[in-house]
């Protein structure tokens, strides 16, 4: 039962008690608050640098790693030319090529000529990547991460690239004819990169690739279309 008179004569002791677990209760409850914002902190952190597209493989995994490593350094852009000049490089450079792919040069001494070479000229971020490739005896797949990566930048930038294929060349009013049509196709926000190449083997028509969407409009298809087609 209530005992207004005993509520009132509380001895000291009990009132220290009860004044120590309340204070030990509003500790344990701050804690709680300062560990749910602080993991909501890093969940946000997180998502803010992670990769636009859900890339698996080999080559994801090294390009997703620099992505998000570039994103937190703000050096998306950088990073994204630097790579791009060093694919250049292994193009153009038979030399540089070789390296690259030669397995019978130790990962120390990769390491260390990868090194040599980009110390001082590119970002962290860059020479961490080529460090860890030689390391990792992966630098043959060079290219490849570059490839993966520059395609996580264009998702980002919102880009989507299409390629057009005629029997001749087109002229900058058909080419800009197929770039418009092609906007209704890759939704409000994206914008175009087209690229264009001749095929005279389609004989005539087009044949367009947006992304991962292949369309055939080639007069090629339609007599193929016609061979297969019982009389």
């Amino acid at each position: 039962f209530f005992h207004p008179e005993r509520s009132q004569t509380q001895s000291p002791t009990m009132l220290s008690t009860s004044t120590s677990m309340l204070a030990r209760a509003a500790t344990r409850s701050a804690a709680r608050r300062t560990y749910a914002a602080s993991t909501t902190t890093l969940a946000d952190d997180a998502a803010a640098h992670r990769p636009p597209l859900q890339l698996h493989g080999l080559h994801a995994r090294y390009a997703n790693a620099v992505y998000t490593s570039a994103s937190k350094s703000g050096q998306l852009d950088k990073v994204e030319g630097e790579l791009l000049a060093i694919a250049s490089t292994a193009a153009t450079s038979p030399a540089f090529a070789q390296f690259l792919e030669n397995p019978l040069i130790s990962r120390t001494n990769k390491e260390k000529t990868v090194t040599d070479l980009l110390s001082g000229k590119v970002s962290p971020v860059t020479l961490n990547l080529m460090t860890t490739l030689a390391g990792n005896a992966r630098l043959s797949e060079t290219p490849k991460i570059v490839d993966t990566y520059a395609r996580l930048m264009k998702a980002a930038r919102g880009e989507v690239s299409a390629t057009i294929i005629s029997a001749d060349p087109l002229t900058k009013a058909q080419t800009d004819a197929v770039a418009s049509a092609m906007k209704g196709q890759v939704g409000a926000g994206k914008k175009v990169v087209l690229s264009t190449e001749v095929d005279p083997s389609i004989l005539g028509g087009l044949q367009v690739q947006i992304g991962d969407q292949f369309l055939d409009l080639s007069v090629k298809s339609r007599i193929d279309e016609l061979a297969r087609t019982a009389v």
